[in-house]
C-alpha cells in the first residue's frame, strides 16, 4: 500500500509504499515460564525469514521492521521481557537458557551449565523448544537473516582473526579497518560471504565442517546446508544495520540475474584473489 499525508496547505504526499504488517501471537509453556512468539509478516515476500532470538537487542530487530516495511518478508521474534536468557521453573528449581544455543543437544548442556543448573528433563524441555520455534521457518526458506547486537569489544571481526577465540569457526574473514569492528556479517555461505565483502562490510565465512558445535543456529544451518547470515551491530547502531540489510537484500534480489552457479573451489578461489588486491584489508583463508 501506499501511505499518504496531508500538509498545512492541504498538499498531499505519497511516501515509499509501505507493508502493513500482519501479526500473530504463539504461546509456548516451558516449566512455569510463558515464551510468547511472535510471527510478523509484511507483504507476500515469505522465502527471506528475519529471526530475533535476544529480546535485549532492540536495535536489530528496529532495523529489520524499516526495511521489511518496505521489502517484505517474514519476522519471528522471542519476546522474554527485554532479557537475553530465558529462565524457566521445573519443580522448585530454575533454569536458564540462551535461545541461540539450543538447537543441538551440547548447547543446551553447555548453556545449561553457564546458568548454573541443568538437568535432563530440562534439557528436554529446551528441545522441545528449539523445534517448536524452528517448526516457523519454511523449508521454502532461501535465507535465513538472524538479527542481533553486540556490545563493544565483547564480540566482533577480532574474534574471528589471528588470536581470537574463534579463529578456527572461520574459513575466511575480510576486514574492513574503516568499519566498526563490532559490525559484522557472519554467513554459511560463500556467496553471501564474497559479495557483503565486496562491498566493504566486515564478513566472516562459516566453516561449516569445523567451527565449534555450539547450539547455535548458524551451526544447525551450517550442518544442513541452509543458507544463513547473522547480520550484527553494535548496541544502538541502528543506521549501520540498516545499511548492511539493505546491502544483503540487494544482493538476494540480483543473484538470480547471473550466470550458472560455480563450485565452492571457483568462488573461494575468485573471492581470495579480489580481496588480497585490497590493500589495508585482511583476508584469512583455511583453503
Amino acid at each position: 500500500m501506499a501511505v499518504y499525508s496531508q500538509s498545512a496547505d492541504n498538499n498531499i504526499s505519497v511516501s515509499k509504499p509501505v507493508y502493513l504488517p500482519v501479526e500473530k501471537t504463539v504461546l509456548y509453556k516451558i516449566g512455569n515460564k510463558t515464551v510468547p512468539i511472535k510471527i510478523i509478516q509484511y507483504g507476500t515476500v515469505k522465502d527471506i525469514v528475519y529471526i530475533n532470538m535476544h529480546d535485549n537487542e532492540d536495535a536489530a530487530v528496529e532495523a529489520a521492521i524499516e526495511v521489511l516495511e518496505v521489502q517484505g518478508g517474514t519476522l519471528i521474534k522471542v519476546e522474554n521481557n527485554g532479557q537475553r536468557v530465558i529462565r524457566f521453573k521445573l519443580g522448585n528449581i530454575t533454569y536458564g537458557f540462551d535461545p541461540n544455543r539450543i538447537y543441538a543437544r551440547i548447547g543446551i548442556q553447555q548453556t545449561l551449565r553457564d546458568n548454573k543448573r541443568t538437568s535432563p528433563q530440562a534439557i528436554v524441555e529446551i528441545e522441545k523448544f528449539a523445534q517448536y520455534l524452528l517448526s516457523f521457518i519454511p523449508d521454502s526458506t532461501s535465507c535465513i537473516v538472524a538479527l542481533h547486537n553486540n556490545t563493544e569489544g565483547l564480540f566482533s571481526i577480532k574474534s574471528y582473526t589471528p588470536g581470537g577465540n574463534r579463529q578456527r569457526d572461520a574459513k575466511a574473514v575480510y576486514e574492513n579497518p574503516e568499519k566498526d569492528i563490532d559490525d559484522i556479517a557472519l554467513t554459511t555461505d560463500s556467496l553471501l560471504y564474497q559479495k557483503m565483502a565486496d562491498a566493504g562490510f566486515n564478513s566472516i565465512w562459516q566453516d561449516n565442517e569445523r567451527a565449534k558445535k555450539d547450539g547455535s543456529l548458524s551451526i544447525y544451518c551450517g550442518e544442513r546446508n541452509l543458507r544463513y547470515i547473522n547480520i550484527e551491530t553494535q548496541h544502538g547502531k541502528v543506521a549501520e544495520y540498516i545499511e548492511m540489510l539493505e546491502k544483503l537484500l540487494e544482493i538476494l534480489a540480483t543473484e538470480n540475474k547471473k550466470s550458472p552457479s560455480q563450485s565452492e573451489e571457483d568462488v573461494t578461489f575468485r573471492t581470495n584473489r579480489a580481496l588480497l588486491r585490497k590493500n589495508g584489508y585482511l583476508l584469512i583463508s583455511k583453503l
